[in-house]
């Protein structure tokens, strides 16, 4: 894994982020903010998922003034995400939210841009700049998209660095990979700010996993990035596991069960599609990291069991169970789930 790059530390309701600290997860919901309970119902249950950053939209006044409801609520730093109007911004840090996503050259004349500034200073509120490949200034149509979100951020926080404001974080998304890692590679050069880093308008919860994977794994095996969203048409819920599942496979975060399984070939002589669907579901809630290897073969199989905290090896209509890589079983096929399960439900006992 390439060293992350150095960025400066922001401080977003106690969330710490940049400057070395854990990528952060975090989601957006897509309730209507002026209903207040609903949205609070969906923050809590991503609070539950492990979301830790929450944006949500604020459309009108109405929206704006629910936020102070809605953070009073909830445990996570609150995002609002605001567009053209300055008079929301002022509102929602009235409200007390924790991070503005604004972009300064959207909202009109410098005096509102200073009315905005002023207020996140004393307030210790950090702006992100957000520009999507979807809506950039025309000024930039018909050119590279990953050039032109790097130089349409570029210009929104000179705005802000003019008025003495660096409290900052950016993000670019484009629907299109790598236009995406070209745009964060540009910025990464040139700022020190933290990076949220994503995939926008990606597609469904299957195909739109596969993107942000994909593109965000990029990003971050590059050594960029400080918070990450993978945006789905679909559950916030399920854009949590898909952040978690990416910051895992890149060995930067832990979150729960690891399970290792292999792909099944002829030497397969159990049921292991089954079985490793049967665990991982059982193991889907846990919160105790750990690794679960189910393996359906002795080729394979050990060396992985010999690195797992838990696991299984597959023979003719039996399988070895292991715990630290040493044989704790062996046991008929149809014992095999209770006897993994009682193993994993010990480990998450002991730790």
């Amino acid at each position: 894994m390439t060293d992350r790059t150095a960025t400066k530390p922001i401080n977003i309701g106690g969330l710490i982020i940049g400057g070395g600290n854990p990528i952060a997860v975090q989601s957006m919901t897509n309730t209507d903010t002026r209903d207040v309970a609903g949205t609070v119902r969906q923050i809590k249950e991503l609070e539950e998922a492990g979301c830790e950053l929450i944006r949500v939209a604020v459309l009108d006044m109405e929206a704006a003034q629910a936020l102070r409801d809605i953070r009073r609520q909830i445990n996570i730093p609150l995002a609002a995400d605001i567009h053209f109007d300055y008079r929301l911004a002022l509102a929602a840090l009235d409200a007390g939210v924790n991070k503005l996503r604004l972009n300064p050259g959207n909202i009109g004349e410098k005096d509102r841009i200073m009315q905005v500034v002023k207020k996140a200073k004393e307030r210790g509120v950090p702006i992100r700049i957000g520009v999507n490949g979807g809506s950039l200034e025309k000024r930039f149509h018909g050119k590279p998209v990953g050039e032109s979100m790097a130089m349409s951020a570029l210009d929104h926080i000179k705005i802000l660095e003019d008025l003495d404001f660096g409290n900052i974080l950016v993000s670019m998304k484009s629907s299109s990979v790598p236009e995406t890692i070209r745009a964060y590679r540009i910025i990464a050069e040139s700022r020190d700010y933290p990076l949220h880093v994503g995939i926008t308008e990606p597609g469904g919860v299957f195909s739109g996993g596969i993107k942000s994977a994909a593109g965000i794994g990029a990003i971050l095996a590059m050594g960029m990035g400080d918070t990450i969203r993978v945006s789905l048409t679909g559950s916030p819920a399920d854009e949590i596991r898909y952040c978690k599942e990416i910051l895992k496979a890149m060995e930067l975060r832990r979150f729960g069960p690891e399970i290792v399984s292999c792909p099944t070939c002829g030497r397969t002589a159990i049921d292991l599609i089954g079985l490793a669907a049967r665990v991982e579901d059982a193991v889907k809630d846990k919160k105790t990291p750990m690794k679960i290897s189910i393996m359906g073969c002795s080729v394979n199989g050990p060396g992985e069991a010999a690195s797992a905290d838990v696991g299984i090896t597959g023979g003719k209509g039996r399988g070895a169970v292991y715990r630290k890589g040493i044989v704790v079983a062996t046991l008929p096929e149809e014992e095999l789930f209770d006897r993994i399960m009682r193993e994993i439900d010990l480990y998450v006992s002991e730790h």
